[in-house]
C-alpha cells in the first residue's frame, strides 16, 4: 500500500452563505468521503481554498477533520505558504493536531530557483517528524520542481516520502519513477492524468473527482494491473467529469457539483466567484455521464 493510501481526495472547504467556514459541513463532508471509497483526505490544499483561509480557520478546519475521520483515514494538512518561515510555523502547528502527514506546495509567486526550492523543502521537513508529500503544481505556482530536484530530496531527506505530481508530463514522471527510492511514492495530482500516470509508475491519486466517484477511481486503479481495457473503460466514462470539474477555476465547478448532489459546499471566496449557468450545465452533464446520483 502506498505511504498515504491509494485513493486520496483534496477536500473542498464548505462555506456558509456569508462565506464563513462551515465546520459542521466540513465534518459531514469528510465522513461522507471516507464512507465512499477514500483512503484519506488532504485538508487546506488548493481545492480547499487555502489561500483565502485565515490562520485560525486553517487550524480549526484541520482539527475538525481529524476529529471527524482521523481514526479511520489518513489526514494530510496543506501547510504551504509563499514564504518558508510561515510554512515551517504552520507545519509545526498542524503536526500538533494529530494529522498523519503534510502536503507542502512549491513556494509560489517568489519563483525560487531549484536550489531555493530544495532549501525550502528541506527546512519544512526539518520542522516535523511527519512524512511530507511535496506538491508540484506549476499551473498554480508558476514554478516547477524539476525531476532532478525531486530525486535529490527523495534520496536525501528521510521524511520526504511522496510527490503529488500535477505537472502531467509522462516523460518526467517516468524518469523519476525509474530512479527514485522504493519508499518514495508518486501520486497523480490530476484525475484526467491518473490512468496514464499509473503506466509510468504512479501508485495513487490526490483527486478532485473523488468527492463524487472515489469508488470508481479506486476500481480503475485496481483494474489497471489485471485488465487495462476495463480500466480504460472506467477512465473514458469518467473523463467528462474529470474535465468538467475544471471548466472554470477550481473549486468553483466542484462546489457547484457538490450542491447539485446534496453535499456540503456553499460558495467560493473572492477573488474566485461561483460558476455561471454555462459551467453549471457542463457540470450537470458531466455528473449525468458519470452516473452520479444525489446523495441523501
Amino acid at each position: 500500500m502506498p505511504s498515504f493510501g491509494r485513493m486520496l481526495t483534496a477536500m473542498a472547504t464548505p462555506m456558509a452563505a456569508d462565506h464563513a467556514v462551515d465546520f459542521d459541513g466540513a465534518q459531514r463532508l469528510a465522513r461522507h468521503l471516507i464512507d465512499h471509497g477514500n483512503d484519506g483526505l488532504v485538508v487546506c490544499g488548493t481545492t480547499g481554498e487555502s489561500p483565502t483561509l485565515s490562520h485560525d480557520e486553517t487550524l480549526d478546519l484541520i482539527r475538525a477533520v481529524v476529529e471527524a475521520v482521523g481514526d479511520r483515514a489518513t489526514v494530510l494538512a496543506g501547510t504551504g505558504k509563499n514564504d518558508t518561515a510561515a510554512t515551517v510555523a504552520l507545519t509545526r502547528e498542524a503536526a500538533a493536531l494529530g494529522v498523519d502527514g503534510i502536503l507542502a506546495v512549491t513556494g509560489y509567486y517568489n519563483k525560487p530557483s531549484q536550489r531555493g526550492l530544495s532549501a525550502h523543502f528541506r527546512a519544512v521537513a526539518a520542522a516535523t517528524d511527519l512524512p511530507l508529500m511535496l506538491y508540484n503544481v506549476p499551473s498554480r505556482t508558476a514554478n516547477e520542481i524539476s525531476p532532478e530536484t525531486l530525486l535529490d530530496l527523495a534520496r536525501e531527506v528521510p521524511n520526504i516520502v511522496a510527490v503529488k505530481d500535477a505537472v502531467s508530463d509522462m516523460v518526467k514522471a517516468a524518469w523519476l519513477a525509474g530512479r527514485k527510492p522504493d519508499d518514495f511514492d508518486i501520486y497523480s495530482g490530476d484525475d484526467a492524468s491518473f490512468l496514464p500516470m499509473l503506466s509510468v509508475g504512479a501508485v495513487g491519486v490526490v483527486s478532485v473527482a473523488g468527492h463524487l466517484v472515489a469508488d470508481d477511481i479506486a476500481r480503475m486503479a485496481e483494474m489497471f494491473a489485471t485488465d487495462p481495457r476495463k480500466a480504460l473503460d472506467i477512465h473514458l466514462r469518467l473523463l467528462p467529469l474529470f474535465t468538467g470539474l475544471f471548466a472554470d477555476t477550481s473549486p468553483g465547478p466542484l462546489k457547484a457539483a457538490l450542491r447539485m448532489v446534496g453535499l456540503p459546499a456553499g460558495p467560493v471566496r473572492l477573488p474566485l466567484v461561483d460558476v455561471d449557468e454555462r459551467v453549471e450545465a457542463i457540470v450537470a452533464d458531466a455528473l449525468a455521464a458519470a452516473g452520479v446520483e444525489r446523495f441523501r
